[in-house]
């Protein structure tokens, strides 16, 4: 099934399915027409990223769990006003992850396992604050299949393969694999951007490097282990020497290999698949048109 807006408790009409298609799939008949103000400007909020952290502050409050979701709604109207106001986007959508059994699982049974579940009480408050990204103007897309992360990466790749600019709203470093000229992204909490400089600086690579860094050193929030053996610091010079994890699979094979590259050769197979694992899918079908998601909303 196709990812689509979700049709939210308020007035506003939910897009048809006829209407499917998007600009980020390359057709020529899903383009939005083009428009007399500047490039697009595509704001992607990762949704459940800031609610989580916006209710996790309410919650550190003496308030009941009804004051603490009444107080978290209120201040997530406040901050996409803010993020609004300060990103001036031509198009926004906040995306959610639903309740997936996502590809991932299927070829790694552990994947995310230990992560801390959503509190009962904020899950049944989603409603109300997919509500408040309405009152703001925003619509919201969950999949019964995707995850929230690959509907981002497909949704920001898919308009900067048009030459417009995606910003992403997250504190995920995953998505730093996607930095390039026309996508950036934006931590809110930390008031700081996660930019080229930001990944070389904490990882000593560049983006593109990232998913292959990842590989070597797995991803503990996700419960992706990596090669045993090889830390972050090795990792980093590993892909100073070599570039990338294709080049290492090949050196490792070499009679004179290094160490790592001999716990390397000893665990490929590990390494490849956390590679599959942590690279962010970017050629999801989605089930609208650019236009649907513009900002201010406009009458049809």
């Amino acid at each position: 099934m196709r990812p689509s807006l979700l049709p939210l408790s308020c007035q506003r009409p939910s897009i048809p399915h006829q209407a499917r298609g998007f600009v980020t799939m390359g057709r020529s008949d899903c383009q939005e027409r083009p428009m007399s103000n500047p490039r697009p400007h595509l704001l992607i909020i990762d949704a459940l990223n800031l609610i989580r952290r916006l209710h996790a502050v309410q919650s550190q409050q003496a308030l009941t769990p009804a004051q603490a979701l009444v107080a978290t709604r209120a201040n997530l109207v406040n901050t996409c006003r803010k993020l609004l106001a300060n990103s001036e986007p031509t198009h926004v959508i906040a995306v959610f992850d639903g309740e997936v059994h996502s590809w991932r699982k299927e070829i790694y049974p552990a994947y995310k396992e230990g992560r801390t579940p959503m509190t009962p009480e904020l899950r049944e408050g989603l409603g109300t604050l997919q509500d408040a990204f309405w009152e703001c103007g925003i619509d919201a897309l969950l999949s019964e299949t995707d995850e929230a992360d690959d509907l981002i990466a497909t949704l920001a790749c898919g308009i900067a393969q048009h030459g417009a600019r995606a910003t992403i709203i997250s504190t995920d470093k995953g998505f730093c694999q996607l930095i390039c000229p026309q996508i950036q992204i934006r931590d809110y909490f930390n008031k700081r951007w996660l930019d080229a400089a930001f990944v070389q600086q904490q990882y000593g690579v560049a983006p593109a490097q990232l998913v292959d860094f990842w590989a070597l050193t797995g991803i503990s929030g996700s419960n992706i282990k990596g090669v045993p053996g090889i830390g972050p610091k090795t990792t980093t010079q590993l892909l100073q020497q070599y570039g990338n994890l294709a080049s290492m699979l090949e050196a490792c094979q070499q009679g004179d290999a290094a160490k790592p590259l001999l716990k390397l050769r000893q665990h490929q197979d590990e390494a490849l698949l956390a590679q599959r694992l942590v690279r962010l899918q970017q050629d999801i079908p989605l089930g609208f048109n650019l236009r649907d998601i513009r900002y201010p909303p406009q009458p049809d």
